[in-house]
């Protein structure tokens, strides 16, 4: 059995700890995560167990022949060779036993005597090679390239064209297609949508070897992980169970900790109170030497981040009608040829909170910034509803943050009064703690901007939150006081992450994604995927056929659902693409039920737009029943209020049958699915 361990290992930065006789023992076999705040030396333990980094004390073995492979978080770039060639570099370890092979063999032809020894030694590489897979490394690159999101159109693209997030993809890809003994991931998710995290983790369960890694989606740790190490002041132990239980199991040990530790901060408060007072004072001065003494005896008490509740509230979001925004046949194209977006309907109703899915390229981005006013270059209508005011976030905020001012004097700036007491907690929960909040903005990394900008989104009183990618630069803290405050939002939120678990708790609503498609599933994320995983176990009964592993990595080719609306691409329908359930239908029949379709949509259009007329009339009066003129009138005040009862019944009424109509839609999408 192949492993790597420590015993008894330190090694320290200048007069920081940040491994304290540490030991740790990876087989094949181990799934393990590594946590820790952030700072605490993660990465430096992964690249000590890599051998990159010599420890200054304690012991490092390694089996013999124990093949280690070690993936950073970033920084690696691929060029001159397609990515079909690079991929092949992977397969290095084999190529090499296969030489090894090769010049046995050609010693045995020269010198068949005495050659019992090499023959053993030659059926020991033969062994090796065989157990490595290297036989199928063609296939094994397919099925790994295609499960991370690569097309079969990329496998001969050069290696330069492709982005820093992809670039790492094909970094990530190599590591697994080296299946080593020991595999070494360092926040491998970090530029994964969400289907390759599914593939990642199918991989990560059925891996033979023994892996250890830094994430910060929990989803993904607990169904990857067995086993958690947690890194905190230099100190390393060990919790069996996925990172939930871990969660679970810390916090109740650390309850007598966190206790300890409020008690001694109300001492250490007492004592410096006392000095700061009374230091100066001829009477008092001996005193305060003895305090001052105690203060820097004391061994003060730390707590992990994660365990420091911290919780913070949007402020109050403007009132807005009940219909937020509607977007009618929204087309969208870079190249004048193909449409990304194509005909897109969206009706939000205020409260919602709707996650937009889809693989990289399928619109997702283009989306938001088109919802958001900040892409004008579509065609279509976007009515926004009454009252509403957008809130945007996405990565390219951060470019916009910059000058001299340090991150807190930018923030209190920009902040209500009634936040600015709470600025360095929110600024703590978003990862700058302690000096982090006096650093320059010019100063400040990508990332760092990034969470800037989403702080600086959050503390603005809006109703409508568009956020792409919120989670990005976040840890599992963070995203949980995002989480938690967005949870509460009394506005209305769309937003595309890539984090199932933070998808799974805030949705209410999917939209689904495809070059030139669309599907809307009115129900949480946990219903969309049993939705698509119906329509799938359908097409595979249906086809006769079952999915391979190769053929489960392609990208998906799902079109719908029996309770989501299916919109596919412009043009003649008889060659857009169709769902299963479509191809039984005739061109005549088909006509028939768009016609249906196109109907009842219309009647859903017009009586949106009557709603949300009658609801600003509604709002007008209720403005003016406000004003003193008419309230200290009778007459007056009893005209206007015949008037808003008059329009209050009308908007029921036109609810009533909106609702009504919407129902019907989704009979519709519900037969269309099923014939």
């Amino acid at each position: 059995m192949a492993f790597v361990q420590f015993s008894q290992v330190s090694l320290a930065f200048g007069d920081r700890d940040i491994l304290k006789n540490v030991t740790i023992n990876l087989q094949t076999g181990s799934k393990v995560a590594l946590t820790g705040a952030n700072g605490a030396g993660k990465s430096t333990l992964i690249k000590v167990l890599a051998g990159l980094v010599q420890p200054d004390s304690g012991d490092r073995a390694v089996q013999k022949d124990c093949r280690i492979t070690y993936l950073p978080q970033s920084g690696l770039t691929h060029n001159g060779c397609t990515l079909k060639e690079e991929a092949d570099k992977a397969f290095e370890f084999g190529y090499e036993l296969q030489r090894q092979i090769d010049e046995i063999g050609t010693k045995l032809q020269e010198n068949p005597s005495n050659s019992d020894a090499l023959v053993v030694k030659q059926a020991d590489l033969i062994q090796k090679l065989e157990e490595s897979e290297w036989y199928r490394r063609e296939a094994t690159a397919e099925t790994v390239l295609l499960g991370l999101g690569f097309s079969r159109a990329d496998f001969n693209r050069n290696t330069e064209e492709f982005s820093g997030g992809w670039q790492m993809r094909i970094a990530l890809a190599k590591a697994l297609m080296q299946n080593p003994d020991i595999l070494l991931l360092d926040e491998p998710t970090n530029y994964l949508d969400i289907e390759a995290r599914g593939w990642l983790e199918s991989f990560l369960q059925n891996y033979k070897g023994g892996f250890l890694l830094v994430s910060h989606d929990r989803y993904f740790l607990d169904v990857t992980i067995n086993e958690v190490y947690e890194l905190f002041n230099g100190d390393l132990k060990r919790y069996p169970g996925n990172f939930s239980h871990y969660e679970k199991v810390r916090e109740v040990e650390l309850k007598t900790l966190i206790a300890d530790y409020e008690q001694q901060q109300q001492e250490i408060n007492k004592l410096e109170d006392f000095i700061t007072r009374f230091g100066y004072k001829a009477t008092k001065a001996a005193q305060a030497q003895e305090y001052q003494k105690k203060l820097d005896k004391m061994v003060r008490i730390e707590i992990p981040e994660s365990l420091k509740k911290i919780h913070f509230s949007f402020p109050p979001a403007p009132h807005s009608g009940r219909l937020v925004l509607r977007l009618n046949n929204i087309c969208k194209s870079y190249d004048k040829k193909t449409n990304v977006l194509n005909n897109l309907e969206l009706v939000l109703e205020n409260g919602e909170r709707l996650v937009v899915t889809g693989r990289n390229g399928a619109g997702k981005s283009t989306l938001l910034r088109i919802i958001a006013d900040a892409d004008k270059d579509f065609t279509g209508e976007i009515i926004p509803g009454s009252g509403v005011k957008i809130g945007y976030f996405s990565q390219d905020n951060a470019e916009t943050i910059k000058g001299k001012e340090n991150i807190l004097e930018y923030l209190e700036n920009r902040a209500p009064l009634e936040l600015i007491p709470k600025l360095r907690d929110m600024l703590g929960s978003f990862l700058f703690r302690g000096d982090d909040v006096y650093k320059s903005l010019d100063m400040l990394s990508g990332g760092e901007k990034s969470r800037i900008a989403l702080l600086q989104l959050l503390l603005s009183p809006v109703n409508l939150l568009i956020l792409d990618e919120p989670t990005n630069h976040l840890d599992i803290h963070s995203k949980d006081v995002l989480l938690e405050a967005l949870k509460g939002f009394g506005g209305t939120v769309v937003f595309v992450s890539h984090d199932r678990g933070f998808i799974e708790q805030l949705a209410t609503r999917v939209l689904e994604l495809k070059p030139g498609q669309f599907k809307n599933f009115p129900g949480d994320y946990q219903f969309y995927m049993e939705q698509i995983q119906k329509l799938e176990n359908a097409e595979n009964q249906e086809g006769g056929k079952s999915l391979s592993l190769a053929s489960a990595t392609e990208p998906s080719q799902r079109s719908g659902s029996a309770s989501s609306a299916t919109h596919s691409s412009g043009g003649d329908p008889r060659n857009a693409p169709q769902a299963v359930s479509e191809t039984k239908l005739s061109w005549e029949e088909q006509k028939k039920k768009d016609a249906e379709r196109r109907k009842i949509e219309k009647e859903i259009a017009r009586l949106e737009e009557e709603i949300l007329s009658l609801e600003e009339k509604k709002s007008e009066l209720d403005a003016k029943m406000a004003d003193p003129a008419v309230y200290s009138n009778g007459e007056k005040a009893k005209s206007v209020q015949k008037q808003i009862e008059e329009i209050a019944q009308k908007i029921e009424v036109a609810t009533a049958a909106w609702e009504q109509a919407s129902e019907n839609l989704e009979l519709t999408s519900v037969k269309e699915a099923k014939s």
